[in-house]
């Protein structure tokens, strides 16, 4: 039994920040792993919580431990646990479910009606160790970089959101290049995707789109957007538009520069509500728009693994641009918070 005190970055208190602390180190049920985190990476949903943000207010409860992107070593495994060993290289899912719901007995177990996630409604992996439910676990290839491993929890994200329809042979716009939207467009460049059209306001992720093999980089603060997909498509407009900004402006304009028969798939969450001309914009268009919320378990954790196989981690070398000792997590945070960073990988 692995027993003592580790460091750990946690939300204390209901104000802006986090502090560094010693706590106990998580004692398994039967049931549970025991992880020692190799590496995790920093999420939006870091930031929310970090900044403390009204969905943050809403759903938080300290005192947790932040943070759900990692990998890590198994290091001590509950008396029921069959599926690893201690030794194993291991990440997490970080939704877990009840198993039970209609969503879960159907296949739909990413919607389930009971869902907690780690670092959210439990302790997470901004630690030295974190406890998992052993149904979570999910055993990784030793080949590939840690870095790259402690990002496949968002990359799910952005193949969930890419494969939710047809892509080979599309033209496609990927709206906000935030470390989702941007793991996005070498998922499209590698799979087929005809044209990627990269749309962010901020310089330095335009710039890391660029580097990534995005089409065409489009500043919506400074160029018309509707009129440029449209004149690269020859009037029709992009045929899948993925959404991973949340911005109510972007997600209209989508609507305008999609073409008929066209696909949305909406990861971005708005702060608040949409108002959409459905008439046009949606009925006379017959287009699919798609909800995606975390990754389906565990297609998309299959998938993950076969792509990271396959090639898909050079490609993604880039996105990660700054690591820091889970310390220094702040500057971190505030590289996240200017938007002046990829993904950002903290060792504990």
């Amino acid at each position: 039994m692995v027993e003592g005190y580790m460091t750990a970055v946690v939300k204390q208190h209901t104000t802006e920040g986090a502090d560094i602390i010693k706590k106990e180190i998580p004692i398994i049920g039967p049931d549970e792993v025991l992880i020692k985190v190799k590496a995790t990476s920093i999420c939006g949903t870091d930031v929310h919580i970090y900044v403390w943000n009204e969905w943050a207010k809403s759903r938080i409860k300290p005192p947790k431990t932040m943070g759900h992107e990692f990998v890590g070593e198994v290091v001590e495994i509950g008396k029921n646990v069959t599926s690893v060993k201690v030794g194993d290289l291991v990440s997490a899912e970080t939704h877990i479910v009840c198993g039970k719901c209609k969503a879960c007995r159907t296949g739909n177990a990413h919607i389930c009606e009971n869902t907690l996630i780690l670092g959210v409604d439990t302790d997470g992996a901004f630690a030295e160790y974190i406890k998992v439910p052993e149904s979570n676990v999910w055993l990784n290839d030793k080949d590939i970089p840690l870095e790259l491993l402690s990002i496949q929890e968002p990359l799910g994200n952005a193949v969930h959101t890419v494969f939710s329809g047809e892509v080979v042979g599309k033209t496609v716009a990927v709206v906000g290049c935030g470390p989702i939207g941007m793991m996005a467009i070498p998922l499209l460049k590698t799979t087929g995707a005809s044209a990627v059209f990269a749309i962010e306001p901020v310089e330095y992720r335009r710039e890391l789109a660029h580097k990534l093999g995005a089409t065409r980089v489009i500043n919506p603060l400074k160029e018309d957007v509707v009129s440029i997909i449209k004149s690269e498509t020859e009037g029709y407009g992009a045929d899948v538009v993925l959404d991973f900004s949340g911005s109510s402006i972007a997600i209209r304009q989508g609507l305008k520069y999609i073409a008929k028969g066209g696909r949305m798939s909406i990861l971005g969450l708005p702060d608040n509500e949409v108002p959409i001309d459905i008439t046009n914009d949606v009925i006379f268009k017959g287009i699919t728009i798609h909800g995606i919320t975390g990754r389906r378990m565990y297609d998309t954790w299959y998938q993950v693994k076969g792509l990271l196989r396959s090639g898909l981690k050079d490609a993604l070398k880039p996105i990660i641009t700054h690591t820091f000792p889970l310390t220094e997590y702040q500057k971190g945070m505030e590289l996240m918070i200017k938007g002046q960073c990829g993904k950002v990988v903290l060792y504990p």
